[in-house]
Formats: C-alpha cells, structure tokens, sequence
C-alpha cells in the first residue's frame, strides 16, 4: 500500500529542493506518495513550521525528519505503516 507523506517546505528554500529531490530518488525502491505544501500559502502554517522547513511527516502527521531527509527513519516508519 502506498503510503502517503508530506513535506513542508518553500518554494526558494534550497533544503527543501535537496530533500524533494533526494525523495524523488527513492520512489523506485520505497512505496510512497508525496505531498508538498508550501508554508508560505498559509500563514498558520507559516507560523507554525518559520524557517524549520522542509519538515517531511507521515499520513498521520507525525515528523519523519526536517532539515535533511533521514533515509534510515522513512525506511523504518514506512516499513511499519
């Protein structure tokens, strides 16, 4: 089953780029959906994530990893899931 994630993040924010493309890399080998959400959209999202993007979670809303993509957690939560 595909499991959805979600990355926060920002259109001119170079980690965020890194992490997208860095998930982009592994959809051949892992099972999952990406949803990217710009918190510059919304300002409660702004407000809660500043400048701590990109932060990736799961379908559930819990933190995977932010700042760089933890290859080992997603791994480990999406073989769980």
């Amino acid at each position: 089953m595909t499991a959805p994630l979600v990355l926060y993040g920002r259109a001119y924010c170079h980690l965020c780029d890194d992490m997208i493309q860095s998930l982009e890399s592994l959809r051949d080998s892992l099972d999952f959906s990406l949803k990217i959400v710009d918190v510059d959209a919304d300002p409660q999202l702004e407000g809660r994530h500043g400048e701590w993007v990109p932060v990736l979670m799961d379908a559930d809303g819990e933190e995977i990893c932010h700042y760089f993509l933890d290859i080992d957690v997603l791994r480990a939560r999406l073989a769980v899931k």
